[in-house]
C-alpha cells in the first residue's frame, strides 16, 4: 500500500508530505481546492507523462515520491525479471526538470517509464471521474471480464500465441509479395541465365584471348622479329654463337699462362650454351607463329561475345559476369523453392492459429463463468444500491475471428427495470446509475485481486441520501481488503473512513498553493458539518455529522 507521498513544486502544490494509513482514507475539499492535482501528482509518480507546464515554479525540478509497502503482494519475480532491488518498503521517485526532461527511479535506481507504468499498474487502480466513460470500451469491458476470471496465465499464453500468429502472417505476406514479383522477373531472369550459362565463361580467359588477339594480329611482323634475330644468334661465321665459340678457344690457349682463364672460360661457356638454347627457341617460335585468319577470326568473335555481355551487364570483367550469372541462377532457385517455403509457413500459420483458438477457448470459458459471478454481485450490489429491479447481463459473444482479445465480444447490458429489455449499460444508464455500476465493478474486481491500493476519485457522483450511504458502506467494507483512497463529496462516504484528509488552498503574497492536511476528531465533525449544511455550520449540522462519524 502507499505509505507515504511527497510532492514539490507541482503545480499549486510547494511542497506536501502524506502519510496515509490502512483501510479507507477520505479526501475532500471544496471543488477546485486541488484534489485533482494531488491526483496528477500521483499519476506523474506511477509513469504518466510529465510536461514542463507542470512545474510550479520554472526555476525548479518537480519532484513526486512515494513510499509503497509491498510484501505479501507476490512482487518479487516482477523485481527478478526486471533487475530491480526488492524491498519491502520501496521507494519509486519521479523528477521532472524545468527543461521538461524525466527521470524515474525504484529504490535508487533509474527505470523507464514503460517499466514504472507496469509496476504501477500492479501498485495503486485509479478510478478518475472520467473513467465511468469507459463501460463503452471494449478493451475496458475486457480486463475487467478477464480480472474477474482470474487467468492471467491464459491471456498471457494467448498474447504470445496471437503475436506469433501475427508475425508469421506478416511472414507469409512477405514472401507471398517477394514470389510475386520474383515471377515478374523470372522470365527475364531465365533468359539472363540461359544466355550466361551459354558463354561458358571461365576466369582468366579476357586476358588470355586479348593475348592471342595481339599475336595473331601482328604474326608476319612477330615472326619477322623471331627468324632475324635466330639468324644474328645462329650465323655460321658471322653469327653470335660462332663468335663466342672463337672467344671460348682463345681462353682455352691461354689457361695454362692466365690464371683466370678458366674461370672465364666456364663463363663464356655457360653463355654459349644459353644462346644455344635461345636460339632453338627462337627457331621454334617462328616456326609456331604464323597467320591463322580462321583463329584469328574465332579469338575475335570470343572476344566480342564477352564484350557485348560487358557492355549489356554493365561489367568490366569476366569474373563479374560469373558473379551475375551465379546471382540470377540463385534467384531463379528461390523462386522455384518459394512455393514450398510459403506451403511450410501456411501449414505453420495453420498450426499457430489452432493453438490461439484452443487457448482463446479456454478464455471463452473463464469469461462465461466470471460474467455469471458478476452478474451476481451487480444484482446484490445494486439492489444495495436502491435499484432492487435492476438488471444487469453480461453479454459474452463468440464471433470466431481472433483479436489480441481472443474471440469474444463483451457487452455490459442494463436495465433499471425488469420490464425493460437490457440494453448497453453506457447509453441507457444515468450518471447515478452509472456510478453505482461502476462501484459495484470495481469493488468486485478489487475484491478478487492482489492490488494493494484503489484510488476513487468521486466515484460517488451523481447520488446523495440513503444511496450515498450504502455507497459508503460498500467502499468501506472495500477498505477491510486494501488500502482504498476515496475523494469525495459526500458526507455520507467520507464519515466512513478511518482517516479523513483535507485538500484547501492557502493564499499568500507570491500566489496561491494548495495544501493538504489530516483533520483530527474535532476538525472532522466541522468538515462533515460543512459537507452537509455549506459554510454556514448549525447545530443540526454538527449534530448529524456526530450522528455519521458516530461519535
Amino acid at each position: 500500500m502507499l505509505r507515504r507521498l511527497s510532492v514539490e513544486n507541482y503545480a499549486l502544490i510547494d511542497k506536501l508530505d502524506l502519510e496515509l494509513t490502512e483501510g479507507l482514507n477520505i479526501v475532500t475539499g471544496e471543488t477546485g481546492a486541488g484534489k485533482s492535482i494531488l491526483l496528477g501528482a500521483l499519476s506523474l509518480l506511477l509513469g504518466s507523462r510529465g510536461e514542463g507546464s507542470i512545474l510550479g515554479e520554472g526555476d525548479r525540478n518537480c519532484v513526486v515520491e512515494g513510499v509503497f509497502e509491498i510484501e505479501g503482494y507476490g512482487l518479487e519475480e516482477f523485481f527478478g525479471e526486471n533487475d530491480l532491488e526488492y524491498d519491502p518498503q520501496t521507494v519509486i521517485r519521479r523528477i521532472v526538470t524545468p527543461a521538461g526532461k524525466s527521470r524515474a527511479y525504484v529504490n535508487d535506481l533509474p527505470v523507464q517509464l514503460a517499466m514504472l507504468r507496469e509496476l504501477g499498474g500492479r501498485l495503486i487502480d485509479i478510478h478518475s471521474q472520467h473513467q465511468s466513460l469507459m463501460l463503452g470500451s471494449d478493451d475496458f469491458r475486457t480486463r475487467i471480464v478477464d480480472g474477474v476470471a482470474g487467468h492471467e496465465n491464459l491471456t498471457e499464453r494467448y498474447k504470445k500465441e496471437y503475436g506469433a500468429l501475427k508475425d508469421a502472417e506478416k511472414e507469409l505476406a512477405r514472401l507471398q509479395e517477394e514470389a510475386a514479383g520474383s515471377r515478374r522477373d523470372e522470365e527475364y531472369l531465365r533468359f539472363q541465365t540461359e544466355q550466361l550459362a551459354a558463354a561458358a565463361l571461365r576466369e582468366g580467359e579476357q586476358a588470355e584471348l586479348e593475348a592471342q588477339l595481339a599475336e595473331l594480329s601482328h604474326a608476319g611482323q612477330i615472326q619477322e622479329a623471331l627468324v632475324r634475330s635466330a639468324e644474328t644468334l645462329g650465323e655460321e661465321e658471322t653469327g653470335v654463337l660462332s663468335r663466342l665459340k672463337a672467344i671460348e678457344q682463345e681462353f682455352r690457349r691461354i689457361a695454362q699462362v692466365y690464371a683466370p682463364a678458366p674461370r672465364i672460360g666456364e663463363r663464356i661457356h655457360s653463355s654459349l650454351l644459353e644462346l644455344r638454347d635461345l636460339e632453338s627457341e627462337l627457331s621454334s617460335e617462328a616456326d609456331r607463329i604464323e597467320a591463322d585468319p580462321e583463329r584469328l577470326a574465332r579469338v575475335e568473335s570470343r572476344l566480342n561475345l564477352i564484350y557485348d555481355l560487358q557492355q549489356k551487364h554493365r561489367v568490366n570483367s569476366v569474373e563479374e559476369l560469373i558473379g551475375l550469372y551465379n546471382e540470377y541462377a540463385a534467384r531463379l532457385a528461390k523462386i522455384t523453392g518459394s512455393d514450398e517455403e510459403i506451403a511450410g509457413t501456411e501449414r505453420r500459420i495453420a498450426a499457430l492459429r489452432e493453438n490461439a483458438r484452443k487457448t482463446a477457448g479456454q478464455i471463452s470459458a473463464g469469461r462465461r463463468k466470471a460474467g455469471a459471478a458478476i452478474e451476481e454481485h451487480l444484482r446484490k450490489t445494486l439492489s444495495e444500491l436502491g435499484m432492487p429491479s435492476v438488471s444487469f447481463t453480461v453479454e459474452i459473444t463468440p464471433d470466431g475471428e481472433l483479436t489480441p482479445s481472443g474471440t469474444d465480444t463483451i457487452r455490459f447490458l442494463f436495465s433499471a427495470n425488469r420490464n425493460m429489455a437490457p440494453q448497453p449499460v453506457e447509453k441507457v444508464a444515468s450518471g447515478g446509475e452509472i456510478s453505482r455500476v461502476m462501484l459495484g465493478i470495481k469493488s468486485f474486481v478489487a475484491s478478487r485481486s492482489k492490488l494493494p491500493t484503489i484510488i476513487f476519485d468521486e466515484i460517488d457522483t451523481g447520488v446523495s441520501g440513503r444511496i450515498a450511504d450504502a455507497m459508503g458502506r460498500i467502499i468501506a467494507a472495500l477498505g477491510e481488503h486494501m488500502q482504498v483512497v476515496n475523494i469525495t463529496h459526500l458526507p455520507q462516504v467520507a464519515s466512513k473512513g478511518e482517516a479523513h484528509f483535507f485538500v484547501y488552498k492557502e493564499e499568500f503574497a507570491g500566489g496561491i498553493r494548495t495544501r493538504i492536511r489530516r483533520l483530527g476528531a474535532d476538525e472532522r465533525i466541522t468538515e462533515i458539518a460543512k459537507m452537509l449544511s455549506g459554510s454556514t455550520v448549525t447545530d443540526a449540522a454538527l449534530a448529524q455529522a456526530r450522528l455519521l462519524l458516530k461519535v
